[in-house]
């Protein structure tokens, strides 16, 4: 498996895992001290370690000995190394069938020296779906593997003395990679902070704590909202609050751990009714992607614990209930903190009924209790809707002026107990070119349009007005400006759901008309009614309007001038 396919399917941010101080861990730590919870961790990682073993390489006669293959039959470091990662929870965890394997600590020291095998000369690894000789992609790997390292040292497994030393060997290297070379993305300086962190851990070094300072004195990427720079609520948000717990315990550095509370404060907001994360204002991959709060838990856990803070213990329980297998990713961070073994203080609820603007994210959060919604700027999807488990993953709208007419604002300006998202396009046509600056070749690209007069202007003006009703909200759309122009309301529902109420338009997958009335989509025992309908015409691919989702989607025509107001409840 490569590190993405690995992350999403096998152990979500298992790349983004720090380490902590090899002297908390104790060998005393018996399965009779585990939490019962920590010992379900255990019994799955031993499930991903069987897994990760058919993926290696063991023919002695390979120059691949030792590596493992990702999902594309791609031998890479990563994989390798999740290998050593989950095998060192497994040879110290006494309920883990792996503890002290001597079999198994054979294969992690060929994926050991595998990993040294394909290091470059600076210390650095690939990865090899887009970064090599990668400083950051080293720093990943480096920080979870000073995690390995501690739980082997003190796993009591024999021979584990000459793995160590490999390990070692891989360490050091990378940590002279660390100590000068560059990064790509803001939560990259923290993932080479935090190696670097460990790696003074086990091996102090001035060098190290000199690059860490370097990096940190460029301040923490967090804004009035309590979002870092990437908006990744999914995936970075989350990995710098891990990382920044790393820092500040490592470099005894507690002032960080305000920038991890002012997030987990925000994220308290960002949480649909069914344990999701919003991730519709990510600037990063996990844009608008379908995501639980697993990788969270540890950061919540720990300032839970630290802080006694009653609503941070409410949101480690709701993520147990709704993500709770995918948390065991994390085991590492558990099995070297028996801290975090003790119960969570009372809870207090976190919020669940309000209205939350995010200015600095360009996002507007409604909920109540069962369902939310949220409003979103500089996205061709600006509204969701949620109801339980039925969810409407977007609303876009669109007209087929001058190919240009995808509706995006950039920015919701909120008006009383309403807000508004206004977007003004003009479509000129162009006269003839000053004759005194034609191209005499004729070239139309050496004439460009700037410098044409324009006539025969057309403008058309679109406001969303968004409003909350007594159970659900509405919409209302309308156009001023050039008339008769084609226009679409699309409907954009999460697959698996059953639609009602709707018209089927030929030659589609599952794209549906609301000609009149009311309409509804269920999943489960939730539904979300919606209406009334209007369609005017079939045309839902307007040129210029953005592909049409695979999803099931609800399209209202008509033309403009358009006038209509849609209601969710």
């Amino acid at each position: 498996m490569d590190r993405r396919k690995f992350v999403k399917n096998s152990a979500l941010a298992i790349c983004s895992m720090p380490v902590v101080a090899p002297a908390l861990i104790s060998l005393k730590n018996t399965v009779d001290k585990m939490p019962a919870w920590l010992l379900a961790m255990v019994a799955q990682t031993d499930k991903s370690i069987e897994s990760l073993l058919a993926y290696q390489v063991r023919d002695k006669n390979s120059s691949d000995l030792g590596g493992l293959r990702d999902g594309f039959d791609l031998l890479n470091p990563h994989s390798t190394s999740a290998l050593i990662q989950y095998g060192a929870s497994g040879l110290f965890s006494p309920a883990s069938k792996y503890y002290r394997s001597t079999e198994l600590l054979e294969s992690m020291n060929l994926a050991a020296l595998y990993l040294i095998k394909t290091q470059h000369e600076d210390g650095t690894i690939d990865l090899l779906s887009t970064n090599f000789h990668s400083t950051p992609d080293t720093g990943f790997l480096v920080k979870r593997l000073t995690m390995s390292y501690a739980l082997m040292k003190n796993s009591g497994t024999p021979g584990v003395e000459k793995v160590l030393d490999n390990l070692k060997t891989f360490l050091i290297r990378g940590g002279n990679a660390l100590s000068v070379g560059g990064i790509h993305t803001p939560n990259h300086r923290w993932v080479v902070s935090a190696a670097l962190t460990k790696l003074n851990e086990l091996w102090p070094n001035p060098k190290y704590v000199a690059r860490i300072e370097q990096w940190l004195g460029e301040h923490i990427d967090i804004d009035a909202d309590g979002q870092f720079n990437e908006k990744s609520t999914f995936i970075y948000s989350s990995l710098s609050d891990r990382l920044l717990i790393t820092i500040a315990k490592g470099m005894k550095k507690p002032e960080l751990l305000d920038n991890v509370r002012k997030n987990l404060n925000m994220t308290m907001y960002y949480v649909h009714p069914n344990g999701e994360v919003v991730t519709d204002a990510s600037g990063r991959q996990d844009k608008a992607i379908i995501g639980t709060m697993e990788n969270y838990y540890y950061p919540y856990r720990y300032l839970a614990i630290k802080d006694n803070n009653p609503q941070y213990a409410a949101m480690c329980r709701m993520i147990e209930k709704t993500a709770g297998p995918k948390t065991g990713s994390f085991i590492d961070y558990f099995l070297t903190d028996p801290s975090l073994w003790v119960e969570l203080p009372a809870e207090k609820p976190f919020p669940v009924s309000y209205v939350k603007t995010f200015p600095n994210s360009g996002l507007v959060r409604i909920r109540r209790n069962n369902r939310d919604s949220t409003l979103i700027a500089n996205n061709p999807v600006f509204f969701t809707f949620m109801k339980g488990n039925a969810v409407l993953q977007g609303i876009r709208f669109a007209s087929s002026f001058f190919g240009k007419g995808q509706f995006q604002t950039e920015k919701i300006n909120q008006n009383g107990d309403k807000w508004e998202l206004i977007q003004k396009l003009d479509g000129p046509y162009f006269q003839p070119y000053p004759k005194e600056s034609i191209a005499p070749d004729g070239d139309w690209e050496k004439m460009p349009k700037t410098y044409r007069p324009q006539s025969e202007i057309q403008l058309l003006e679109t406001k969303v007005t968004i409003m909350e009703t007594a159970d659900g909200m509405a919409i209302e759309i309308t156009t001023n400006g050039t008339e008769r122009v084609p226009a679409a309301l699309e409907l954009i529902f999460r697959p698996g759901g059953e639609l009602k109420g709707v018209t089927k338009i030929e030659n589609t997958k599952d794209s549906w008309l609301l000609k009149e009335g009311t309409g509804t989509y269920q999943f489960n025992d939730d539904t979300i009614s919606f209406g009334p309908g209007m369609a005017l015409h079939k045309n839902i691919a307007l040129r210029g309007a953005l592909p049409i989702m695979e999803a099931p989607t609800v399209f209202i025509t008509g033309f403009t001038p358009f006038r209509h107001v849609i209601r969710f409840q």
